[in-house]
């Protein structure tokens, strides 16, 4: 029987793994060395791994891989992406290379704002709480100052404030709901602080309000926290060429734009088929978001609340053919940084950086839209033509060979064997027991 473990922090890295084993891996007689097998040689780079998080045992590693040839507002990158999927890489780059010849993307970024919220409970007259929030707004910027004075030389900071009657959602509601420029750091740390020093000066002023009963003066803070949903931070990322450019494997350019919008307006239209279209976009941002140091979760978050924001869940990219020209383009929401937290510390994430020629996080913004705008032209472009499953397979193929252990020898025969046969894992299967036998 299993029983609670107290003081599993305290316990150094070794310790836990023995705990781990004789607790729940007792059958698994590799566990511990496939655990330390992963530990970094160098220690002091291992110990730094262990620091960014809790109670760490081993590192889990995803491939660090690149996309080249993203010609990007005339600027060519090599797009550095971490993730373990099958073909994204290879699709990403394929479709970048697409596009270079076809005057590449473009993108611009349309909003940097982002938002937190101060969330209260207030019993009492709704107007008296709006005029004793005009009458402190002025104290609650002075109380920030110590902590937005660097922020503000760099051109960011708090850019406005304003109260939010939520009490037909929740009875006795409200929000201080904030806006902020964080510039090239993705901001979370300074918004909280911020947000916390506004409730705790709010809440103090309010007990000595005198417009205030007693019941009104007990303002009740709820929590002070940022919002990953960040609509007023956008960027758009496009590609657009003659129609006539579009011809592909024997399909005449108008019909592959034909089918291409098609295949478009079905995501949406469509739920159960947006989420997929979206999650192929996500494919290619939240590798470059991981690859960077950024918070890919909340990108996730925010991106997909956008993609409902019109009520029901749709695609978020959308394309069209006007005049004999066709264009794909795509708007979303992204709250990224180039300096602090992960970006400043991993040493991966400081050459993926670098390999990126060090980009502001407005810039990083494009190069990030621009990846998942690829990742998604490459997955529409199989499905209406080839279908997704005969390049994804081939990509497969590895991952399905290493899975029955083929041996060097073997991986060569069959790579070369499928090459003009369809893969799948019975398939596999069968060529490996042909051989073997």
């Amino acid at each position: 029987m299993i029983t609670p473990i107290s003081g599993f922090s305290k316990l150094s890295k070794e310790e836990k793994i023995d705990w781990l084993s004789q607790t729940y891996l007792a059958h698994n007689t590799n566990a511990r060395k496939i655990l330390t097998q992963y530990w970094n040689p160098d220690s002091g780079l291992q110990q730094l791994h262990e620091e960014f998080t809790e109670n760490t045992l081993s590192n889990y590693y995803l491939p660090f891989g690149l996309a080249p040839n993203f010609l990007i507002n005339d600027r060519l990158y090599a797009v550095p992406m971490a993730i373990e999927e099958s073909s994204v890489i290879a699709a990403a780059s394929k479709a970048a290379k697409f596009w270079s010849d076809r005057g590449g993307f473009k993108a611009e970024v349309l909003g940097t704002e982002k938002i937190g919220q101060v969330h209260f409970m207030y019993s009492g007259d709704g107007k008296k709480l709006e005029h004793f929030f005009n009458s402190i707004k002025p104290t609650l910027l002075e109380a920030v100052a110590p902590l937005t004075k660097n922020m503000e030389k760099r051109g960011g900071g708090v850019m406005n404030m304003e109260l939010r009657d939520k009490t037909k959602l929740l009875d006795n509601y409200y929000q201080l709901h904030c806006t902020f420029e964080t510039k090239d750091s993705m901001g979370a740390n300074f918004i909280n602080s911020c947000l916390e020093r506004f409730a705790e000066t709010f809440r103090e002023a309010a007990k000595s309000h005198e417009a205030f009963n007693a019941t009104e003066k007990e303002i009740e803070i709820v929590m002070s926290i940022l919002s990953n949903y960040v609509p007023g931070c956008i960027v758009r990322a496009e590609v657009s060429c003659p129609v006539t450019a579009l011809a592909d494997q024997g399909m005449s350019g108008e019909d592959f734009a034909a089918k291409f919008v098609r295949a478009l307006k079905i995501a949406e239209a469509e739920p159960y088929r947006a989420v997929t279209h979206n999650k192929g976009i996500m494919n290619g941002i939240d590798a470059v978001v991981l690859a960077t140091g950024n918070d890919f979760r909340a990108v996730e978050a925010g991106i997909h609340a956008y993609a409902s924001k019109d009520g029901k869940y749709s695609s978020l990219t959308h394309a069209e053919v006007h005049d004999g020209q066709f264009r794909f383009w795509m708007e979303i929401p992204l709250a990224l940084g180039t300096v602090g937290g992960l970006t400043a510390l991993h040493p991966l994430s400081k050459i993926a950086l670098e390999i990126l020629q060090k980009p502001s996080a407005e810039e990083l913004m494009k190069i990030v839209a621009v990846a998942g705008l690829a990742q998604n032209f490459a997955a529409v472009k199989s499905l209406i033509t080839t279908g997704i499953q005969q390049g994804h397979m081939k990509m497969h193929l590895m991952n399905i060979l290493n899975q029955f252990q083929a041996t060097a020898q073997e991986k060569e025969i069959l790579i070369s064997h499928f090459k003009n046969h369809n893969v799948s894992h019975s398939a596999v299967e069968q060529q490996l027991e042909k051989l073997r036998s």
